[in-house]
């Protein structure tokens, strides 16, 4: 009896195999759309995708054409195949901005923007197409259901470019590449106020500041150790209470004699010169 199941059941299977095939390869354009359809409904998305593919070039400009773009871009999703998603997401908003499945179609456009942006050290172009395709959803459809979730991914996505930025800039400081961090550091405070980083952000700023000026010939000292003095008044009024001051406080010290005895050396050479 098991054998015989087991038979009826590849029987079943081999035919279901044959008749899609033959759909894919030689069906009517009106059979394929068929059973693209019926396969859609039923989940079966990856086997939905070829068939939606034979017919988009055959119904081009008719009125089915707006469901089957749909249906391939959410197969494409749903398949987590998220470059073709956004590319027929967009593709459909763009052709059908006046369907009522357009507000679902931006918020899975840049859903697949998300899913296809890589973590934070990586290149993140993704990350930008997904924070303005967020944006634009929210400033859309601001009472949307979704604008909720929308909203939670771009701070998400923020967060993952402000880790990206800081660690550039501390890397510039950690191979000692002090000019470099300080225009990284600074490029990132303005870039993202009110920052998780920025406390760290602002005491790198000052450290590559002061390691820059001591390390300087003497004609570039005073202007970089004041510059490191600003960058120390920069961190003191933004954190106060930061348990960092006292390290702070100690190198401003040095940074006020190293400043004098430069410009005691600076006007024993004008003496000389003279």
């Amino acid at each position: 009896m098991k054998r015989l199941v087991y038979i009826l059941l590849v029987t079943i299977l081999l035919s279901s195999c044959g008749e899609y095939n033959k759909v894919l390869n030689k069906g009517k354009n009106a059979e394929r759309y068929k059973m693209a359809e019926e396969l859609y409904k039923k989940e079966d998305f990856k086997k939905a995708i070829p068939l939606f593919e034979k017919i988009v070039g055959p119904y081009a400009g008719k009125p089915q054409m707006e469901r089957i773009q749909y249906m391939i871009a959410d197969s494409y999703y749903q398949s987590k195949d998220y470059t073709l998603s956004s590319y027929y997401f967009t593709k459909f908003i763009t052709n059908y901005s006046e369907s009522s499945k357009v507000e679902e179609a931006r918020y899975l456009s840049a859903r697949s923007y998300y899913m296809a942006a890589p973590k934070y050290s990586l290149d993140q172009q993704d990350t930008y197409k997904a924070l303005a395709a967020f944006q634009e959803f929210i400033d859309t459809y601001p009472n949307s259901e979704l604008a909720i979730e929308a909203n939670e991914y771009y701070q998400e996505l923020t967060s993952r470019l402000e880790k990206k930025d800081y660690e550039i800039a501390w890397q510039y400081y950690h191979m000692e590449n002090y000019k470099s961090a300080i225009m990284a550091f600074d490029t990132f405070n303005e870039d993202h106020l009110g920052s998780e980083f920025k406390e760290n952000a602002l005491y790198f700023k000052f450290r590559s500041s002061y390691e820059l000026g001591f390390n300087s010939t003497l004609g570039k000292k005073t202007e970089r150790l004041k510059d490191a003095k600003s960058a120390y008044l920069k961190f003191q009024k933004s954190f106060p209470e930061s348990k960092k001051m006292k390290e702070l406080d100690n190198k401003l010290g040095q940074i006020d004699k190293e400043l004098m005895a430069t410009q005691e050396r600076t006007n024993l050479i004008l003496q000389n010169n003279n």
